[in-house]
């Protein structure tokens, strides 16, 4: 009883510090996003220790942004991803060669060893798709093709990701295993090859068939089966389980409207999205932003990190215009919970230490946080992506 008890008062503090906070960055015209991380810095055990991270909300902010991303699927269909595909694969791929670089190169100009390096290049190629994803949702712009890009683009960024840390993980073990790595290149290109190509014919042939169950909100319960299973399959190849839950949302995206999926998914989206961002925020200990020998190199860390996915991923959408490009550059700079995980498995190894890994969770931390305000109002001064807000709220608030 006590247990449950505490996890109860836990989750209240949460989700009224994440409502609260969010609320008042809105006011201010910041996103909501970064009032529910800073609110996790406030509620964890770095401040006011009120609440204390533990596996089970953990698993929650995994279920939460497994929602955000299956709803952001939802609204993004297989032929208009695929129109902006090549764009995509370009960005990615630019997104992940600049970042590694500047990363691998920073770490051996300080002197620290070869692997160290590598991991440091790793997790500056992390891309967390949901801070960017919420940014972009909460001004509805996700038709906007710029969004599709940097979506597309994430989607790739995972694969390719995995497959650098696959190769660095092998390293710093002393040892790399070709067909391992083989494997998880065919494993997860695969995956999202099928859902792209024949996932999107068998939906049309399902459809017909929802409308005949007898229980309450049989296709939307189905299309939540789906979100789950898909992102159980992707956890299993060890792809990020965010990318099975964004494929099983836009494989579902043709019969968005026809069964209301977004709006019946945005009650669950409210309650358990904040939980993700204030989590994230719950892990980030404050006092390696005041250790006066970290500080420096982590500022020049940060700034490495922000110019890699600027400058690679803003070449790689250069197509869509100067001032769209800059938009999906900023996009793909947020590292997240993603970086962390990288940071952390380099450390339990051995392969990077204390210090080094300080200056990766400060570099996480700063551009998980500075992003959203500087995408909101790049956003915001471009017409043509008001524009399509607008739109989109209008047709949100239209009667059906």
């Amino acid at each position: 009883m006590e247990d449950i008890t505490k996890i109860l008062f836990g989750l209240f503090l949460m989700f009224a510090a994440a409502k609260g906070m969010g609320e008042l960055f809105e006011r201010v015209k910041q996103p909501a996003v970064v009032g529910e991380i800073l609110a996790g810095i406030l509620l964890g055990p770095f401040v006011f220790n009120l609440v204390e991270p533990s596996h089970f909300y953990n698993v929650l902010a995994e279920i939460g942004v497994i929602i955000l991303l299956f709803t952001v699927g939802l609204q993004t269909g297989v032929d208009e991803l695929l129109l902006v595909g090549k764009t995509s694969l370009i960005v990615a791929i630019l997104g992940v060669v600049f970042p590694f670089i500047f990363g691998y190169l920073y770490a051996q100009i300080i002197s620290h060893k070869t692997v160290e390096a590598m991991f440091v290049g790793t997790a500056m190629v992390a891309t967390s798709v949901g801070i960017t994803a919420r940014v972009l949702a909460d001004l509805r712009i996700l038709d906007a093709k710029v969004s599709k890009v940097i979506l597309g683009a994430a989607v790739f960024d995972d694969i390719i990701g995995l497959i650098v840390l696959a190769i660095v993980t092998g390293l710093g073990k002393g040892a790399i295993s070709y067909l391992k790595i083989g494997l998880v290149v065919f494993e997860a290109v695969a995956f999202v090859l099928f859902l792209i190509f024949i996932g999107k014919r068998v939906v049309p042939f399902v459809a017909p068939g929802l409308g005949t169950f007898k229980t309450r909100n049989a296709p939307f319960s189905l299309a939540i089966l789906l979100c789950l299973g898909l992102s159980l399959v992707a956890s299993y190849i060890d792809l990020a389980a965010i990318v099975g839950a964004f494929m099983a949302g836009m494989v579902l995206s043709g019969l968005n409207i026809e069964f209301r999926l977004s709006l019946k998914a945005e009650s669950l989206y409210d309650f358990l999205v904040p939980f993700f961002f204030v989590v994230m925020g719950m892990h980030v200990d404050l006092s390696v932003f005041t250790q006066a020998n970290i500080i420096g190199a982590a500022l020049l860390l940060t700034l490495f990190a922000i110019l890699g996915k600027l400058l690679g991923c803003g070449l790689g959408a250069l197509s869509l215009g100067m001032g769209q490009a800059s938009i999906v550059g900023v996009g793909m700079v947020p590292r997240g919970e993603v970086g962390m995980i990288i940071a952390s498995i380099g450390l339990s190894m051995g392969a990077i230490g204390a210090d080094l890994y300080s200056v990766v969770i400060f570099m996480v931390v700063a551009t998980t946080i500075l992003t959203p305000p500087v995408l909101r109002r790049m956003i915001l001064k471009s017409d043509a992506l008001k524009r399509v807000g607008e739109e989109m709220a209008e047709k949100a608030g239209a009667p059906e």
